[in-house]
């Protein structure tokens, strides 16, 4: 008989997720730089489309979260991570799923998403799910004072 795998429920972030978010990501995104802490996404997402946070769960352990965000031409996916633990089962996929009908709903026509090149493993994830790779350079600048 086949293994019954857990079922991922996902819903928009609520503050009693912060900590444990928090920690998600500090995990996951431990490379990243001082402006991209946790809390000071968690913070900046809060006041655009707050709805678009979106955390999975199994059962009450959040396992798994990830922005988006319409700036009413593009969809945009970022920082979508699942707990080493949880990895593989789909809990991704069902996400980023999450994502697309929350931008569909607010009218979104496309999605994009940044991905590093050297991260052979991400790429081929959203290959999986009908993502291609386009003809882009990205470029960025800071603004303000953010370091």
């Amino acid at each position: 008989m086949p293994a019954i795998l857990p079922l991922i429920s996902i819903r928009p972030f609520e503050p009693a997720d912060r900590a444990a978010l928090e920690e998600l990501w500090a995990l996951v995104f431990a490379d990243d730089p001082p402006r991209n802490a946790p809390s000071i996404l968690i913070d900046s997402k809060l006041k655009v489309q707050p709805e678009l946070l979106l955390v999975g769960l199994v059962d009450s352990t959040l396992v798994g979260a990830l922005m988006a965000g319409f700036d009413g031409v593009r969809g945009w996916i970022y920082h979508l991570a699942v707990s080493p633990a949880w990895r593989r089962r789909g809990f991704a996929s069902a996400l980023v799923h999450a994502a697309e009908h929350g931008l569909e709903r607010l009218g979104c026509p496309k999605v994009n998403l940044q991905v590093r090149t050297s991260n052979a493993a991400v790429v081929a994830f959203y290959r999986s799910l009908g993502y291609e790779a386009e003809e882009r350079l990205s470029m960025g600048r800071r603004l303000g004072r953010n370091p």
